[in-house]
């Protein structure tokens, strides 16, 4: 069952051009497009009069120009023109699904009802572009949303998965702490390591070398929103987690998770942090390391999940270090059934 009375991360501010953008989003096929004015819609996908892809269509003005028949909409997804006719059937208008962008990200509310601005994320450090320097991308996953959430809750996989970047020993030996915040549909996680090695991610981006401290604290607001506090600091000198720490380095790792469809999900990432800001090399550098561990998350998921889809039954053992991602799973069904009942 889709979360849809939610907020989703839709798309990329960089992916919107001259052309509108095709997404798949909890199963509904919905176009996006940035207007001449610089207006950000959504509306369904789908032509009335024959059901061809508006996503294959024209951008004129504001106004969305169908490919096939040239059925034209405006922004609110009313049909404002039809070749060859003065009247316009009065079913030809299509859904237009409420946006927001916000930074570099655009959400999109799924509900039917009136979207709740409470649910959607503060994310001032992407949107404070003096302070922060950020690298996005966005990958798309054949395997279940639930994967992806378990794949995110437990970050012990770095060591084995990601050896080569962001992965060193301590991550998966050292215990984590987990909170469960019901009332605001919170799952925390917390791994705080000490006097431990410094990996490429991190030593080429700050100078550090040999041993430092390393916090990762994770906030998962179920189901799309979720956020990595990454902080570095020399040896000795630990993080503050007020943030008030000048000797640390700061990155917030956020993750949009939207499900496609049945078996398939959208990982959209975005990486911000407050030190060397403005500096292209370092930009480069993130973004093709991120790329890659992303993509590493990504073969992972997709033969997990062609293993699943194989087997008639699925068993699993928990651990220790599955704390966080069996509490996102209770939330999340928690949510669902909410979400029957109302």
């Amino acid at each position: 069952m889709y979360l849809r009375e939610n907020w989703y991360v839709a798309a990329l501010t960089s992916e919107l051009d001259a052309k509108p953008l095709s997404r798949q989003i909890l199963g509904e096929h919905v176009a996006i497009f940035r207007s001449e004015s610089g207006r950000v819609t959504a509306l369904a996908d789908q032509c009335p009069h024959r059901g061809y892809p508006l996503s294959l269509g024209t951008i004129v003005g504001e106004q969305l120009v169908c490919g096939y028949h040239g059925f034209t909409f405006d922004g609110s997804g009313t049909c404002v023109a039809v070749p060859g006719q003065d009247r316009i059937p009065s079913r030809a208008d299509v859904r237009r699904y409420a946006l927001k962008e916000q930074g570099i990200l655009v959400w999109i509310w799924m509900g039917h009802g009136e979207p709740d601005e409470s649910k959607l994320p503060p994310t001032p450090w992407l949107t404070e572009a003096e302070n922060w320097s950020t690298v996005s991308g966005v990958a798309k996953i054949s395997a279940s949303f639930d994967l992806l959430v378990d794949n995110l809750l437990d970050l012990s996989h770095e060591t084995f998965l990601h050896s080569g970047s962001i992965g060193t020993p301590e991550v998966a030996t050292t215990p984590l702490e987990v909170e469960v915040d019901e009332e605001n549909h919170v799952v925390r996680v917390f791994r705080h390591m000490n006097a431990v090695e410094c990996p490429p991610f991190y030593a080429r981006t700050t100078g550090l070398h040999g041993k430092i401290d390393r916090w990762q604290d994770i906030d998962y607001t179920p189901p799309g929103h979720y956020l990595l506090h990454a902080r570095i600091a020399p040896v000795g000198q630990p993080p503050l987690p007020d943030g008030t720490d000048d000797h640390a380095y700061h990155m917030k790792i956020f993750y949009g998770l939207t499900p496609s469809s049945e078996g398939k999900v959208y990982d959209f990432w975005a990486l911000a942090r407050d030190f060397c800001v403005g500096d292209d090399e370092i930009d480069r550098f993130l973004e093709k390391m991120q790329t890659s561990v992303v993509q590493e998350d990504v073969d992972a998921l997709n033969i997990l999940q062609s293993r699943t889809d194989e087997r008639r039954e699925v068993s699993e053992v928990s651990v220790k270090i599955d704390r966080g991602g069996l509490a996102a799973r209770r939330m999340l069904a928690s949510m669902a059934d909410a979400q029957s009942a109302s």
